[in-house]
């Protein structure tokens, strides 16, 4: 087929679309969880918010290094065309196997699960076990349990794959409403927690004391928190004016999200004592049970049902794009390429992802497979980051409409940063990162095979 007559994407998202998807992808469940982990590395508030800083900071600088990348190269797929320019074919398929079979199906799955779990305080009977698969599937070598909250999951994923189906400028204004919807739930969370919170008496001393691998591991728990800011690079090529539009959202939706935790931190520290966020399970909901008791706590899972809603949303219509940029380039299923004629979204891949995710939703095995791939993201991450630099040498007639803020200083912080993550994740869970180099691995004779096929087109 002549290329020029394929139907293409519509570049129909503009600014707050874009924008809203950096924010609302980023900030899902972790807001309402994280700090618990947090105290209990670092043992003192001051840490804490240290840390946000930190991580904060490092994934500002790796928005800004992608700024570059997203300005001069605003391609479906994101990473996928960064890392195929930078380091050739191999790296950006291997980013697409990965994003399609584990990152971004996983977090699809855990996202809904994750929203069926908080829809269960409101509705038990979503947790309810119907039926028992009677082989060694589920944990610890059980029976695999399937719950109607599964079911529920699964429809709603669904859901949102046909709200995205028809047509990208559907899925980017409900992506604007339920952001807006989000980020103003949240800011009532802070205003009653600063403006209405009784704030605690000083607590003495610190918990634990400080040591370098709680601050690591706090900062990894940061940088989870912080993940997905990276999302709109992937709908590139369907930003209006890209090299303007998609640095304005990198940067300034990722520095939204700053703002956003450190206020969120300061006002769950203003009414609880670190003890209490310690010993907690739900730090947002503890805050505001002490101020609006029960209701407090129904007012914190319906803006965490909210939150997570934007973020799966989010994921979808970004991630969808990534194994249709290899398809449409010969390194994936050919189907999974296709553009709708009259939606000019692609269908297809759309489909395929969000049918996955509910395998995975059903298997249980989300999280698993999720944990696995941690070690290897961040290689590829890291990567993307150094192709800035790469770049730079490999291709200075390029055009940069927009060039990194302190380059090269920026983007080598966010390597470290990386690199710094990478080592830690391996030696927290060497089997895991075996596992997951493992796992994208098995994709290389799929690449050898298209490649072939490729060649011979």
């Amino acid at each position: 087929m002549d290329p020029s007559s394929r139907t293409e994407l519509k570049r129909d998202l503009g600014t707050w679309a874009a924008m809203s998807i950096v924010v609302g992808t980023v900030i899902g469940s972790g807001i309402f969880l994280v700090p618990k982990t947090m105290i209990e590395r670092v043992g003192s508030v001051p840490m804490v918010f240290a840390v946000w800083v930190v991580g904060g900071l490092l994934s500002l600088a790796g928005a800004l290094s992608y700024a570059e990348l997203a300005a001069a190269i605003p391609e479906a797929g994101g990473e996928y065309a960064f890392l195929r320019e930078a380091y050739g074919p191999l790296w950006g398929f291997l980013y697409s196997w990965t994003q399609m079979w584990v990152a971004k199906s996983g977090s699809i799955a855990t996202l809904a699960t994750g929203f069926f779990l908080y829809l269960s305080n409101f509705f038990a009977p979503l947790d309810t076990v119907f039926y028992r698969v009677p082989l060694p599937l589920g944990p610890h070598g059980g029976p695999l349990e399937l719950r109607y909250g599964q079911l529920f999951a699964i429809g709603l994923i669904f859901a949102l794959a046909w709200l995205n189906y028809f047509g990208v400028k559907l899925g980017g204004n409900v992506q604007v409403a339920v952001t807006a919807i989000k980020v103003a739930l949240i800011a009532f969370i802070i205003v009653a927690g600063l403006g209405f919170g009784e704030a605690h008496a000083p607590a003495a001393g610190t918990l634990s004391p400080l040591t370098f691998t709680g601050f690591i591991a706090a900062l990894v728990a940061a940088l989870w928190a912080y993940d997905g800011w990276n999302n709109v690079s992937m709908v590139s090529s369907e930003i209006r004016d890209p090299q303007k539009n998609l640095p304005r959202a990198l940067i300034a939706g990722t520095a939204a999200v700053i703002g956003i935790y450190l206020l969120a931190n300061a006002a769950y520290f203003h009414v609880l004592r670190a003890d209490e966020v310690a010993g907690g399970t739900r730090v947002a909901a503890d805050m505001m049970r002490k101020i609006l008791h029960g209701g407090g706590a129904n007012a914190v899972s319906i803006a965490a049902m909210i939150s997570i809603f934007a973020a799966l949303n989010g994921s979808i219509l970004s991630g969808a794009r990534v194994p249709y940029a290899a398809a449409r380039q010969g390194y994936f299923f050919s189907a999974i390429g296709r553009v709708h004629p009259r939606h000019h979204t692609p269908s297809v891949s759309i489909l395929a992802l969000s049918a996955w995710a509910a395998l995975l939703v059903l298997s249980g095995k989300y999280d698993d497979l999720f944990n696995l791939v941690i070690f290897a993201s961040w290689i590829l991450y890291g990567m993307t980051a150094a192709a800035v630099l790469v770049l730079r040498k490999k291709r200075p007639d390029l055009a940069r409409p927009y060039r990194t803020v302190g380059y090269p200083l920026v983007p080598v912080l966010f390597i470290i940063g990386a690199f710094v993550l990478i080592l830690s994740t391996a030696f927290d869970r060497p089997r895991e990162s075996l596992m997951g180099i493992a796992l994208i691995l098995l994709g290389l004779p799929f690449y050898s095979y298209w490649r072939k096929k490729r060649r011979e087109a």
